[in-house]
């Protein structure tokens, strides 16, 4: 375990799980152990304390694993799946509970005679 903490983390893997409460930074989960939260490289083999973050599996496989980011991820989440996937496709969810964004009114399908009969009025 020493070694593996040494190669992969340069000793810092204990320190981060420490500095971090052993918890999730994004969703505050705990682990019953210390293999239960990942210790999170925000730039790729770089093993600087202030580089690295405790996540939980889940959050982390989002990082990783997400092809397409939405914008009702945790602030913090969104930030560090931006980090990894600086090319990545967003989707931005809309807020249908602000009526003033709400746009006019426009027919599902589009009546192709409507532009003749508008040119013969």
């Amino acid at each position: 375990m020493k070694r593996q903490d040494a190669e992969h983390f340069g000793g810092l893997r204990e320190v981060v799980l420490e500095r971090d409460g052993y918890r999730c930074r994004v969703c505050d989960a705990s682990g019953r152990g210390k293999r239960e939260i990942i210790v999170h490289h925000r730039v790729p083999g770089k093993s600087v304390l202030n580089l690295m973050i405790a996540l939980c599996p889940a959050c982390h496989a989002k990082i990783h694993r997400t092809k397409a980011a939405l914008s009702v991820m945790p602030p913090l989440l969104l930030k560090l799946w931006r980090e990894q996937n600086p090319d990545g496709q967003e989707q931005i969810a809309l807020d249908f509970s602000r009526p003033q964004l709400i746009g006019k009114k426009m027919p599902l399908f589009l009546d192709p005679m409507d532009g003749l009969r508008r040119q013969f009025r």
